[in-house]
């Protein structure tokens, strides 16, 4: 149910974007992100996981994050460009679709321990978020110079290069809060809902911001952890060296992909 939820949310963006209602579009998609998200914690808690739920949760995935984030942006800015608008906003469906398919391809692949902490490329419901940055960056200064089409089309070229890229990503569903982390996490989250209540759109820039400069970090450390496990393995005897993390979610409910 909360799938189902998350695509009538991605797809009715399309439909505020056609009325030009652009706050509420990408705000639809926004949802879509957070019940994505929610779906698969909920199958993990419930032990409800199913073949039927992950694949149902990539069909969701390609539409609310692989198709109407591209068009809200076209009919926002792209569409002005003629064909060439049109081409951008396929390349990255595409992109999205390989990277799903990459995703489904690769589940039940045995990975070390340390692995399963990284997705490979960005998440698809990340990525529509760099596509939506120009668009709340707009929301948020009022400056037109982000709804150009050369900066629009830009941001979704490198966004669609990202998906499909084998750059590792921090996963957060492993993540455990240590016992005296966990009121500071609270007192953050906390924040992160008044900031969200009180300047909106500027909170999720800062979050996909903070997202999108947490990459060379991932890299760093992926590479850091992989050649441990390497050198330790290489020591240790006669087994095989860890291979590369393909799955970037839960077996059970389709994660976040």
């Amino acid at each position: 149910m909360l799938t189902l939820m998350a695509l009538c949310a991605g797809l009715s963006s399309i439909r505020f974007a056609l009325l030009e209602r652009w706050e509420w579009a990408v705000a639809a998609i926004i949802l879509a992100a957070f019940l994505d998200n929610l779906d698969g914690r909920m199958a993990r808690l419930l032990n409800v996981g199913t073949q039927f739920g992950v694949e149902l949760d990539s069909l969701s995935d390609f539409l609310s994050f692989g198709v109407a984030p591209s068009v809200v942006v076209y009919l926002w800015s792209l569409q002005d460009s003629g064909g060439l608008g049109w081409t951008i906003v396929l390349f990255y469906s595409v992109c999205c679709a390989l990277r799903l398919a990459r995703f489904n391809a690769r589940q039940g692949e045995v990975l070390p321990p340390w692995a399963y902490n990284y997705f490979i490329g960005v998440s698809a419901p990340a990525g529509a978020g760099l596509v939506l940055l120009p668009m709340m960056l707009t929301f948020e200064t009022g400056l037109e110079v982000f709804r150009q089409p050369v900066v629009a089309g830009s941001v979704i070229i490198c966004t669609a290069a990202l998906l499909i890229s084998s750059i590792p990503t921090y996963s957060l569903k492993g993540v455990k809060i240590p016992q005296k982390y966990v009121l500071p996490t609270l007192l953050g989250v906390g924040l992160v809902g008044a900031m969200l209540v009180s300047e909106f759109w500027m909170t999720f820039i800062g979050i996909v911001i903070v997202y999108f400069a947490s990459l060379p970090f991932s890299i760093r450390s992926f590479t850091f952890l992989k050649k441990e496990a390497e050198r330790i393995q290489g020591h240790g005897g006669d087994e095989n060296p860890p291979s590369v993390p393909g799955g970037d979610g839960d077996p059970q409910a389709g994660g976040q992909t």
